[in-house]
Formats: structure tokens, C-alpha cells, sequence
């Protein structure tokens, strides 16, 4: 789903002006008449707006009053603001009052374009720097898992309740779907906001290791105890303690962790006394706890202990339309990480991303996001960037043969085709007619491109740059017009 605009204007042929607009640009429109309606907009939780176009001057609350209103709440929604008066004055205190931009009456569309995707971005790459801060600090809120999906605004629904009290809580969903990020969002807004939170994966400690990783273990306690080990629960102490696949963990372990829950205290490996803990525990599992407990791999007792508050997180292809907002922020922290320039997600690839059915759920798409801010050429991501996710959506073919090792350098990640090496006449020269009659335009193209491919040297994003097209309609022609060896070429003969 596209990035939802709000637009607030007292002028009824403004706001369908604006309207018409930003649809034709692929963006999701709500609007407003004023200043109070729109605060009343924002302030609704079932409808999520990404970025503001505010009228300055309207009757009632204007709109450097909505901007007061707006920072007094904390808001984080950014806000570009129109206005027909365009004097420095206008502008330094829109800016001041907390506007990321300006634009003046009538707004060109280019200019209106431009100002929207650069609000995007830095509204998405200040929503990543203060959630890693909020979730560095402790402090990661429900607010953090803004969610167009109804499914997801269930489990936030789920587990605001939960973390008004100490119940022990089981997260079950899939590999990747953001299981600790909830469980941190429920410390965060419980009163253990901001004390310890210590995750422990399970499924990665050792057999022989469980108990002294978990509950400790004294100086000498057994051979190559060099040193006191306090262990997760004690390191947890007034805080959360988070058992991520708690299903992994060996039945002699179960027990010793049951007894640790219920008496809120733990016994370390080699110690004379039992130590008093005060935790929370949250368990996360990807797999089904009661099928194992039917099949005799998980304690029946320590599965009702933790399954008192069960949250089912759900899979990213039943919540579609998170994702552009999640590749959005990604996009933003890669870029910013990576130090790339990129304003955005092309409207297509957007389509593409939100098609797919991510079966490794969020950890795969901030993965692929990763790659491509690596892999990019532009300014702007598009399909070309996501070619094995294309690969197996209908409609979106960018499969790309491999490169000879003498163009193996080439910036992008895929590799460019193997060019046939022709003659390329001067393109000062270039005949506009044969014989008696004009050559055809697929005749003149083909002369266009087998220049290019020769003055570039076969870089294919420097080819699509220069000749304004996209990189897989280059790599359509090519085969069309036989430029690529191989069997692409059969193919793209066969094709023509």
C-alpha cells in the first residue's frame, strides 16, 4: 500500500486540485477543510498518514496553529506546507514551527513530487533513528508498531493489556515476523520501562551449557569454570526476560526452568543458596508448543505456566500493507548507514514488494532492502534492484544472463549480458534513409543502442540512464534486436 497524504485547505478546488494530483502519483489521499478537522484526522489510530501538505491561512485554527498543535504532541508526521504568500518571513517561521518544507500557490507537480518523496524519506529515517534510540534505551512503545493491518492492530490491541500487568506471555508466529520487537514493545510501555531486557535464543546454547547460561554457575563449579557466572535471570533482574524458542530447549532443562518461573528464584551451578529474582517472562516459538507437548518433547506443566497470555503474531503476507512503510524505513537506515543517496522506492517496485508473499517475513525484506541500497545505481530503487524477488512474480522478468569477466566490474550486483561485439558507425553520420525510403524506427533504435553499447562499454546502467529508458526494457531490446550471445539471443530472436 502507498504512503497516505493528508491534505488540509479551506479552498474546495485546492484540495481537488491536490486530490487528482497525488493519486496520479500513486499516493493514497485523505483530506481535510481545516485545521481542526485535520488535528482530528492525525489523532485517529484506524488511519495512518505518512506526510501533511498544510495550508498556512484558514479561517478558524490555521495552519501555524495546527503546527504548534502538532509539536506539543510529539508528532512525528511530516509536514510540508503551501501557502500564496512565499515571503522569507512566511517560510522561516513555518520552518521554525516545524515544517520540513514549503511550496507556493499554485504548485507545480514536479515541484510538489520532489517535496514529497525528500518528506518521505527524512520522515522515514527519523521514525528509524528514534526507534533505535527507543529500543536501545528500553523505551520501545506500541506507538514504534504503527500498522495499517487489522490483524496487527489485534495483537497491539492484545498487548497493551498484557503489559498493564506481569502475566507470562507466549509470542507464537513465524521465523521473521518480529517477535522480539514485540516482546520490547510490551516492556516498553509496562512499568519495567527502561530496566534490563535479556533476550536468550534457546536454540543456540549448548545442552550441556543450558543451566549455567540461564542460572549461573560459581567459580570452580566445573572444569574450565574459571570465573563467577551470574546467568540470564539474574542479569534480568527487575526486568524482562525473553526465551526466544523456548521449544529448542532439552526436557532436563524444562524442569529446572519451571521451577525457576514459579518460585521466582534459581539455583546456580555449584551454589550453596538460591538466589530471589524478579522478572517477567516473555517466550517466543515459531513452532506449534502443543504438538510438541503431544509428541513428549515439551513439559506439558511448563507449557501452561508459559502459555498463560498467548499472542499469534501474523505473517507479513497477511499484513500487505505494512510493507511499503517497512521498506520505506529500512530504506532510509541502509541509505543512511551505507551513505547512499536514494530518495526513494519507484511506485513499481513498491507493487512488486507488496505482491510477494515473503515467506522469511520481515527479516527477509529488510534483507533485500539491505542489498538493494547496496546494489543500486540511481537515485531511486526500482525492480531492477529486486531481481531474484522479480524472478518469480508474474509480469516482473528481470532475469539478467551472466557477464564475461571483462565486464564483471560492473557497479550494479547482476551482471550485464554478454554483448555482441559490432561495428558501430558514426553517429554524426547516422542514415535517415535507405534507398528511395526512411528507415524504420526499430532500424534507427537499433543503430541508437549498438552506439551506446559501444561508447559506455557495455555498462548497462549507464546505457539506461543515457537513453532514458528502464533497465529491463534495455535488456528487452537487446534480445529483440539480437545484441546478446547465447541463448538469450535464440530467445530474443524467436521473440522478434
Amino acid at each position: 500500500m502507498s504512503a497516505t497524504i493528508l491534505v488540509v485547505d479551506d479552498d474546495p478546488v485546492q484540495r481537488r486540485l491536490l486530490d487528482a494530483m497525488l493519486k496520479r502519483f500513486g499516493y493514497e489521499v485523505a483530506l481535510a477543510e481545516g485545521g481542526e478537522q485535520a488535528l482530528a484526522v492525525l489523532v485517529d489510530e484506524s488511519r495512518r498518514i505518512d506526510c501533511l501538505i498544510l495550508d498556512l491561512v484558514m479561517p478558524g485554527l490555521d495552519g501555524m496553529g495546527v503546527l504548534a498543535a502538532l509539536r506539543e504532541r510529539g508528532s512525528e508526521v511530516p509536514v510540508i506546507v503551501q501557502t500564496a504568500n512565499g515571503s522569507i518571513e512566511t517560510v522561516v517561521s513555518a520552518m521554525r514551527a516545524g515544517a520540513v518544507d514549503f511550496v507556493v500557490k499554485p504548485a507545480g507537480a514536479e515541484r510538489l513530487q520532489v517535496s514529497l518523496k525528500n518528506a518521505l524519506k527524512l520522515g522515514a529515517l527519523e521514525h528509524e533513528i528514534r526507534y533505535m534510540k527507543r529500543r536501545a534505551s528500553g523505551q520501545l512503545g506500541f506507538r514504534d508498531l504503527a500498522s495499517k493491518s487489522q490483524d496487527m492492530g489485534r495483537v497491539v490491541q492484545l498487548a497493551e493489556r498484557a503489559a498493564r500487568s506481569n502475566i507470562p506471555i507466549l509470542i507464537e508466529g513465524e521465523s521473521g515476523v518480529g517477535k522480539e520487537v514485540l516482546a520490547r514493545a510490551i516492556q516498553g510501555s509496562s512499568d519495567r520501562r527502561g530496566k534490563p531486557f535479556v533476550t536468550v535464543n534457546c536454540g543456540a546454547i549448548p545442552h550441556n551449557l543450558v543451566e549455567s547460561i540461564l542460572f549461573g554457575h560459581e567459580k570452580g563449579a566445573f572444569t574450565g569454570a574459571t570465573e563467577r557466572h551470574i546467568g540470564k535471570f539474574v542479569e534480568a533482574n527487575g526486568g524482562t526476560l525473553f526465551l526466544d524458542e523456548v521449544g529448542e530447549l532439552p526436557l532436563d532443562a524444562q524442569v529446572k526452568l519451571l521451577r525457576a518461573i514459579q518460585e521466582s528464584e534459581v539455583d546456580p551451578v555449584g551454589g550453596k543458596k538460591s538466589v530471589r529474582v524478579d522478572i517477567r517472562v516473555i517466550s517466543a516459538t515459531n513452532k506449534s508448543l502443543l504438538e510438541q507437548v503431544k509428541r513428549g518433547e515439551f513439559r506439558e506443566d511448563l507449557y501452561y505456566r508459559l502459555n498463560v497470555f498467548p499472542i499469534t503474531l501474523p505473517p507479513l503476507r497477511r499484513r500487505r500493507e505494512d510493507v511499503a512503510d517497512l521498506a520505506r524505513g529500512f530504506l532510509a537506515r541502509f541509505a543512511a548507514e551505507e551513505g547512499r543517496k536514494l530518495r526513494g522506492i519507484s511506485a513499481e517496485a513498491l507493487s512488486l514488494l507488496a505482491d510477494y508473499d515473503w515467506p522469511g517475513n520481515v527479516r527477509q525484506l529488510e534483507n533485500a532492502m539491505f542489498r538493494a541500497v547496496v546494489l543500486s545505481d540511481g537515485d531511486e530503487l526500482t525492480i531492477a534492484e529486486f531481481p531474484q524477488i522479480a524472478a518469480q512474480m508474474d509480469g516482473f522478468d528481470v532475469r539478467i544472463p551472466p557477464a564475461p569477466a571483462s565486464i564483471a566490474s560492473e557497479p550494479r550486483g547482476e551482471a550485464p549480458p554478454r554483448v555482441i561485439q559490432v561495428p558501430v558507425r558514426d553517429p554524426n553520420a547516422l542514415d535517415l534513409v535507405a534507398g528511395s525510403d526512411m528507415r524504420t524506427l526499430d532500424e534507427l533504435e537499433r543503430e541508437i543502442i549498438k552506439f551506446a553499447l559501444a561508447h559506455y562499454r557495455g555498462h548497462m546502467s549507464e546505457i539506461s540512464r543515457k537513453l532514458g529508458i528502464g533497465r529491463s526494457t534495455l535488456y528487452r531490446k537487446l534480445k529483440d534486436y539480437g545484441l546478446i550471445e547465447g541463448e538469450d539471443a535464440a530467445d530474443g530472436a524467436d521473440a522478434a
